[in-house]
């Protein structure tokens, strides 16, 4: 397949460069460093060692790539404002659109552009960092997971699913999307938001706290009742897994808190606020994520307006 990459941070990075180096022709979109790219190569880099994936090219523009048979989405959610613009010229007819976004709402931004039965929710539980010399490492492979935008996983979400595997990913298809979103929102919502919350701390150091890892757990609760309000049988053992698998990521430095640090857009609308607003409206008491909100939003107020 052709295949574009919309935000080619991390995330983008990671997955474009394994489906180049399955045998796609694999563009990547990004205004920061197309060009180092294109003159250095991709570096990714996990537990197996370095490579440079080979990839068809990076560009500043999405019209440069021109129609793909697939369109991975993995920018910030703050831009999505921005994605019938970056869209536009990539999508054919029978384009299928998939996003490796965080939270809630970017299926509904990308069925702005595309047919809903050509949408397509990627969930990504792994850890993948971008060094400063802009290697990207893969600290946990951890695995990913498919859904449709609407319904149960149809033949879009099949196409992505098949890709991801066949380039080494532990990848396969999801019946309701819902129940994949609030599950990555168990980890999301604590991890991330206590992150910042807390001043700058890495995962170990929320564990090592007694009372943030309470909160982490109280807040996972929380994430569980609102999925079943909302009809999504949540499995109370993820808590736990969640838990465990943290515990193996070392001093690992969430997204949200990376993009806080850096004086970068924080994606509190669709980590904390949307799934905030859906349990409430399902009727569960959501006091502990009420609380994180305020706190996360009062810690971004106040660095913007400190400014650079």
């Amino acid at each position: 397949m052709k295949i574009g990459v919309v935000g080619a941070g991390a995330v983008g990075s990671w997955y474009g460069g394994l489906l180049a180096r399955s045998g796609h022709e694999v563009h990547l979109h990004t205004r920061r460093s197309a060009g180092q790219i294109n003159r250095q190569g991709l570096v990714l880099e996990d537990a197996s060692g370095r490579f440079r994936p080979p990839l068809a090219g990076a560009h500043d523009s999405t019209a440069a790539i021109g129609k793909c048979d697939l369109v991975i989405v993995s920018l910030k959610a703050t831009a999505n404002d921005s994605l019938p613009r970056l869209l536009g010229p990539l999508l054919a007819p029978t384009t299928v659109c998939l996003t490796l976004q965080n939270g809630m709402g970017n299926v509904e931004a990308l069925m702005r552009s595309a047919e809903a039965d050509r949408v397509v929710a990627g969930l990504c539980f792994v850890c993948i960092n971008r060094l400063p010399d802009g290697t990207v490492r893969n600290m946990l492979p951890g695995h990913v997971r498919m859904a449709s935008a609407r319904g149960p996983a149809g033949p879009a979400a099949e196409l992505c699913a098949t890709a991801f595997s066949a380039a080494g990913v532990d990848c396969r298809t999801e019946s309701s999307l819902d129940l994949v979103l609030w599950k990555k929102l168990c980890w999301n919502i604590p991890f991330n938001g206590l992150a910042i919350a807390g001043g700058g701390l890495s995962t170990d150091r929320i564990l090592a706290d007694r009372a943030l890892r309470r909160r982490a757990h109280e807040l996972m609760l929380e994430v569980a009742a609102a999925a079943e309000a909302n009809g999504c049988p949540f499995d109370r053992r993820h808590i736990e897994w969640q838990f465990e698998v943290t515990a193996g990521m070392g001093p690992y430095r969430p997204s949200s808190l990376i993009d806080y640090v850096e004086g970068r857009d924080v994606e509190v609308e669709g980590i904390w606020a949307e799934p905030l607003r859906r349990g409430v409206a399902a009727g569960v008491d959501m006091p502990e994520l009420t609380r994180l909100l305020e706190e996360i939003s009062e810690r971004v107020r106040a660095r913007q307006a400190k400014g650079p």
